[in-house]
């Protein structure tokens, strides 16, 4: 990082501070000649701009130049007043005003000279910096480790983040969002092919040498994902024995007994399975990892894919690991950023050694709920859907449409029907509830339902009848 101040040490050049000596700790970015008097349009953040002076005919020419040097937040100014009789008095009061450093270049000193020795500066800072991370990366530094350097190389604060807004590491607390009153900063593109990419934020608007710098560390930074990426599937091998016998329909308890003490989680704590199911992509495993460090549970789950199946992933987390109440909820958000396509998450559990089976039947009736869904993103745990949504759920889907028009008949062709005879199985074949649900007199509610009936050829205040039509009803929902 190439400061203004040391601009002033760089043998031959001899230029000297106007005003402005307490602003000489701006980083420069690049140099930009100009002659022009309103040069906004080519200018950005951290140029250092050099001047012969052209533009300037009286005073009262310097304010409007100086302003736009101030607007486009510049490093400095450096001028020769060669062809001015010297530096014009109100150009320092312009600088001095709009804080913006003023050195005076030499009359006797070419502007080429002053160009490549400024460029050769800002190349050598960008190579030191370049190799001082490399030494970094080499030295196998961690993640937040090699963010701290990023961080003393660019000035300013670095941040991993993923498309979930989960920040993966940091050289400072808290989220990239408080990133002072203006919200300036620099985003990067971590290399890498993965299912959730990761994105390199740096907390200031970079120059392009800063610019080359912070692609180096976002480089290094998918160089060591790919370290944390093997520790994960270290982690999936662990886990594996567990997902093989919960997929094995002729296992036993002994068994999972065996292979959740291998993978080094109390025997005793109950488990809660979630089944990730991404059809037609094979990111199911990255996906469910992504998820549950969103979800806080990432350091005492373990993942892994499923046997056999290329588009599922299991994922076994400890009961007792703070899991969130809204779970749900907050895994469709986060998963709604992710990928293009369907992301299908079960849960089953939390349950015991002895009820572990139930779980992993449990999760995956409530994906296959889920598949049934419209929505691309879907998610459904078995405690919230019912047992005879479960149920439903572990029927084949012929199966499940056969018994439904059996039920059903021909009810479905009477729209206003059908949707009097569900309320009114919901209001627990309380006629006055329904009515009132429906906003009808419960004549006309009594008068539905006789007429229902009747084309159901069922007697709806029967039990078992008013069990029947209300499971096929929700195969139809």
């Amino acid at each position: 990082m190439t400061l203004v101040n040391a601009l002033l040490e760089i043998p031959g050049l001899q230029l000297r501070v106007r005003t402005g000596g307490d602003l000489l700790d701006r980083e420069v970015s690049r140099i930009y000649v100009t002659e022009l008097p309103d040069p906004s349009r080519y200018l950005s953040e951290g140029e250092f701009v050099l001047s012969g002076l052209l533009w300037w005919r009286e005073p009262g020419d310097a304010e409007p130049f100086v302003h736009t040097l101030a607007q486009a937040r510049c490093a400095g100014l450096a001028a020769s007043g060669a062809d001015t009789g010297g530096i014009p008095g109100d150009l320092v009061e312009a600088c001095r005003v709009h804080r913006i450093p003023l050195l005076e270049v030499p009359a006797d000193l070419s502007f080429a000279v002053v160009t490549e020795r400024v460029v050769l500066a800002l190349a050598a800072e960008t190579g030191g910096a370049r190799k001082r991370l490399l030494s970094a990366a080499a030295d196998a530094a961690s993640l937040s480790a090699l963010l701290d350097r990023g961080a003393a190389e660019l000035g300013a604060d670095c941040w991993v983040v993923t498309p979930t807004g989960r920040v993966v590491a940091a050289s400072a607390p808290g989220p990239p969002a408080r990133l002072g009153p203006l919200g300036r900063h620099s985003a990067f593109a971590v290399d890498g092919r993965n299912a959730v990419p990761w994105s390199l934020v740096v907390g200031a608007e970079l120059g392009p040498g800063a610019s080359e710098v912070a692609e180096e560390l976002a480089s290094l930074i998918g160089l060591a994902r790919g370290r944390e990426d093997e520790v994960r599937r270290t982690r999936m091998h662990v886990a594996a024995p567990l997902v093989r016998a919960l997929a094995d329909p002729a296992g036993t308890t002994e068994e999972l007994t065996r292979a959740l003490a291998a993978t080094g989680l109390p025997a005793e704590t109950p488990v809660r399975l979630l089944l990730a199911r991404t059809p037609g992509s094979g990111a199911a495993c990255e996906l469910l990892d992504e998820l549950l460090a969103v979800l806080s549970a990432g350091d005492t789950a373990l993942t892994a894919p499923a046997p056999d199946v290329a588009e599922e992933a299991w994922a076994v987390v400890p009961a007792d690991s703070g899991w969130p109440g809204d779970w749900a909820a907050r895994a469709t958000d986060a998963l709604a950023s992710l990928g293009r396509g369907r992301i299908l998450i079960g849960a089953g559990g939390p349950a015991p050694i002895p009820g572990l089976r139930g779980a992993g039947d449990e999760a995956r009736h409530a994906v296959q709920a889920a598949q049934r869904s419209p929505e691309r993103v879907a998610v459904a745990s078995g405690d919230e859907l019912g047992m005879h949504r479960l149920l439903l759920a572990g029927a084949p889907d012929e199966l499940r449409r056969a018994l439904a028009g059996r039920v059903l008949g021909t009810l479905p062709r009477h729209p206003e029907l059908l949707r009097t005879v569900r309320i009114y199985l919901e209001c627990s074949g309380s006629p006055t509830k329904a009515a009132e649900r429906l906003h009808v007199h419960v004549n006309t509610l009594r008068y539905r339902i006789a007429r229902a009936g009747e084309i159901l050829d069922a007697d709806l205040t029967d039990f078992r009848t008013r069990v029947e039509i209300y499971l096929a009803l929700s195969v139809e929902s």
